[in-house]
């Protein structure tokens, strides 16, 4: 929410300056994200008027101006402007004059022709966007800018617009009024002032005209008003006041009916619409859409609605989707002569998500589906009148009578607080006296019962707070009137306890410190994530968890995998010229299960498993001059997580992942489990999310990586170690890390064997002298006895052990 500070001035006044005013806003809970001045500094800017504008000699684009500015002689000034003409009034930059950027106005000549000063656009001066030609001034009537008056004086430039971030319960704080509202409750003491109301008087018809409106859908229309105004000028010039309030609010003018719609909304927070009274045919209706309907909006694009859309329709087609935006073909033109003003009440829950549907939003969608003000439609509808009469109006015009049709409106219920409870959630014993008056000053109804802490207050909520529904609603109003920073801190006491931490169990802190030391970095995903990329690298479709309320569409599943969101980073990394990004994440992926139950931590039937997941891209290593690029494989992370758990040792085995390269992926294994898998990306899904190379990824239970073996102590032998190499050929489907395992178990089942201390691949060979279905593997086995030397009869045996074992088992022969 947008505002200038003297628009909030003339509801409220209080004697404190602008920064103060910023404070109370952002202490009440109405956080001022930006305040800035209307205008940036410039000076030596005046009002003046063009009495004379002639061709220059030698330029066919400029024009030498005779330019009045109440101070002696007129000023000679040339000027490019296609707007230059006689009698319009122009900001103008005398010389000494320092504009925005420092530019500084000093007497020059252009081709030839004196030029003692300079003609401004609202864009030199930052006013606003517009470079198009001069800004033009009245120049007649009660807003006509008075010649040689300073600029920042008659545009009042020198406002402070505020920014404010509302959350989304405090829909009645998207208006001018709603702000005050709250700026008279919140400002107490020696600077309290009552809040100035807005007199609206009904506008009395003049002419016995009318258009026939209805409800269909009195749930989702709670209200629908509206009257008929003929022979209107649509083309009226909106008002200087009223543009540059729209403009610090962050509206451009568009038209004079436009600009009144809006001014009444960001006046009131009530949303209006204007419909060309002779695009519609027969009776105004307010009903849901027929699936399959199509309406063309005002921004030019055209929807298919479904059965759940409320419309607003006359009897041949559809005027607009209710609350979010009226139909192209019903606007109301600056040739337009005879309109129906509409102003209706809307229930939030039929508005919220239809934007995010239909991926397009607008100013009345947002408040809407906030909730507006139920019964403030008659008044915004008068007041909207008003300013149409004014500024739109002449001795022609004819207003009919107001239609009124009242369908299903929220009901408001007392509310009941106990003071007791609601000192015991604050914290602070606040008098029940001072917690009526600042109630009252927020214009609610508070009756209280009883006396002291024993006092129990009913209040009437308002129809223009959705947010007040329960006690606990009444208490935080309390506590923000009280003041947050009026809450004592006091330190906790409490009784501290050292937890015990299992030597088990490892810190994730420590496994991001293990990966960081690898040369990946972390990163930290939604975990909302698009349809799209969970069904790219999730497993199950079914499994997936739809959100009912996405904040984007784009954001509208559970992600039940983590590799997905780091293809993301790395393709923002890629658009960044990053060619080496190596990345991973610690955190839970969600899927359905019904085997879990409902508990203080977890969701019914929503399993919720903490995961970690890894993404290495580009070169192995950072460029360097002492060894030759080459792209990182899957042996590099094979290798990345062998150190991330040793000791303990891991398996692998082939696997097929949907994400992953059908013959380049593995199951990992600890302990005979499988506790997830590594791979490199599949070759569809590299084309689909358009990489150069194909990276490579890792998804693993965290638990297992948290948990470790807790070391044992045994004596280091003073004897010394004996190495062997063993080459055989086997099989090419036999795996090595099989024939590694079955050499590494020999220990326990033969006591003989108990010297083998580490076994350790170190050749493969497929080539000359081997079959075509065989291969070479060459093994180093280093033995070791505890309490005597090893004798060469005691190490043959045991090599001849372990080729008779291995011819055994996987068939091995000695090469």
């Amino acid at each position: 929410m947008q505002f200038s500070e003297q628009w909030l001035r003339e509801w409220i006044n209080p004697n404190i300056s602008a920064a103060q005013l910023a404070d109370v806003l952002t202490m009440g809970g109405l956080e001022v994200e930006e305040m800035e001045k209307a205008a940036p500094d410039f000076t030596g800017v005046v009002v003046g008027e063009i009495i004379e504008c002639s061709k220059h000699p030698d330029a066919d684009k400029l024009n030498v101006c005779k330019v009045n500015i109440n101070a002696g002689e007129p000023l000679q000034i040339v000027c490019g402007a296609p707007n230059a003409r006689v009698g319009i009034r122009v900001p103008c930059a005398t010389v000494g004059a320092v504009l925005p950027g420092d530019f500084k106005i000093k007497d020059a000549k252009l081709r030839g022709v004196a030029s003692s000063g300079m003609l401004c656009s609202a864009k030199e001066l930052g006013i606003n966007p517009d470079a198009s030609g001069l800004y033009e001034l009245p120049a007649s009537g009660e807003n006509a800018a008075p010649v040689g008056q300073n600029l920042r004086e008659y545009l009042s430039l020198d406002d402070t617009v505020y920014t404010i971030k509302l959350t989304p319960n405090r829909a009645d704080c998207l208006s001018v009024r709603g702000v005050a509202r709250d700026v008279c409750a919140l400002v107490g003491g020696a600077n309290a002032v009552p809040l100035t109301p807005l007199v609206v008087k009904p506008v009395a018809p003049n002419a016995d005209i009318t258009l026939p409106i209805k409800i269909d859908a009195p749930v989702a229309c709670g209200r629908l008003t509206g009257r008929v105004i003929k022979n209107l000028n649509a083309n009226a010039p909106t008002p200087l006041w009223m543009v540059q309030r729209l403009e610090r609010a962050g509206h451009r003018s568009i038209s004079a009916l436009v600009d009144i719609t809006n001014y009444v909304m960001l006046t009131l927070g009530q949303p209006m619409h204007v419909y060309d009274l002779d695009a519609i045919k027969g009776t105004l209706t307010a009903r849901m859409a027929k699936s399959g309907e199509s309406v063309k909006l005002l921004n030019e694009q055209t929807h298919v609605l479904q059965d759940d859309v409320l419309v607003i329709a006359d009897d041949e087609k559809i005027l607009g989707m209710a609350g979010v935006m009226g139909s192209f073909d019903s606007k109301a033109e600056l040739h337009t002569k005879h309109i129906f003003l509409e102003s209706a009440f809307f229930a939030p829950e039929f508005i919220q998500g239809k934007t995010r549907r239909y991926k397009f939003t607008s100013d009345a969608a947002h408040r809407f589906e906030r909730g507006v003000d139920f019964m403030g439609q008659i008044e915004a509808l008068e007041y909207a009148t008003q300013l149409v009469q004014a500024i739109c109006g002449g001795d022609a015009v004819e207003i009919g009578a107001v239609s009124e049709v009242v369908g299903q409106l929220p009901q408001r219920e007392h509310i009941t607080m106990r003071v007791a409870r609601a000192c015991k959630v604050i914290g602070v014993d606040i008098p029940v006296e001072q917690m009526v008056a600042d109630l009252s000053r927020l214009q609610l109804d508070v009756q209280q019962v009883g006396t002291g802490q024993d006092s129990v207050l009913h209040v009437q909520a308002p129809s223009y707070r959705f947010d007040m529904a329960i006690e606990e609603d009444l208490i935080e109003e309390v506590v923000r009137l009280f003041g947050y920073h009026n809450i004592p801190t006091h330190a906790p006491v409490a009784q501290i306890s050292v937890l015990d931490v299992p030597e088990r169990i490892r810190s994730a802190d420590v496994v991001r410190d293990a990966l960081v030391a690898m040369d990946y970095q972390e990163v930290i995903n939604y975990s909302f994530v698009d349809p799209a990329l969970e069904q790219d690298f999730g497993t199950s479709t079914e499994d997936k968890i739809e959100l009912l309320n996405p904040i984007a569409s784009s954001l509208a599943v559970m992600r039940t995998q983590l590799v997905g969101s780091l293809v993301q980073n790395l393709k923002t990394n890629l658009a960044r010229s990053q060619t080496r990004v190596r990345v991973f994440e610690i955190a839970k992926v969600f899927h359905r299960d019904a085997t879990i139950q409902a508990s203080e931590t977890t969701v019914p039937n929503i399993a919720q498993p903490l995961k970690l997941a890894g993404l290495a891209y580009g070169s192995a290593l950072p460029e360097q001059w002492a060894s030759k690029t080459t792209d990182v494989d899957f042996y590099d992370v094979k290798g990345d997580l062998e150190r991330l758990f040793a000791p303990a040792v891991l398996t692998f085995a082939a696997f097929a992942h949907p994400s992953a390269h059908p013959g380049r992926c593995a199951a990992v294994s600890l302990h005979g489990k499988v506790i997830g898998w590594v791979g490199q990306m599949h070759p569809r899904l590299q084309q689909n999310y358009d990489l150069p190379r194909a990276p490579m990824l890792f998804e693993l239970d965290a638990q297992a990586v948290l948990a470790r073996d807790v070391p044992v102590a045994s004596a280091v032998s003073k004897q010394p170690m004996v190495t062997r190499d063993l080459a055989i050929i086997v099989k090419r489907d036999v795996l090595a890390q099989q024939i590694q395992q079955l050499m590494m178990d020999l220990p326990s089942m033969n006591p003989d064997c108990a010297i083998i201390q580490s076994v350790q691949l170190f050749d493969v060979y497929q080539g000359e002298r081997v079959a075509d279905d065989e291969k070479s593997l060459a093994y180093r086995v280093q033995m070791q006895d505890a309490d005597n030397t090893l004798q060469d009869a005691q190490i043959e045996q045991v090599m001849a052990q372990i080729l008779s074992a291995l011819q055994a088992k996987v068939g091995a022969r000695l090469r």
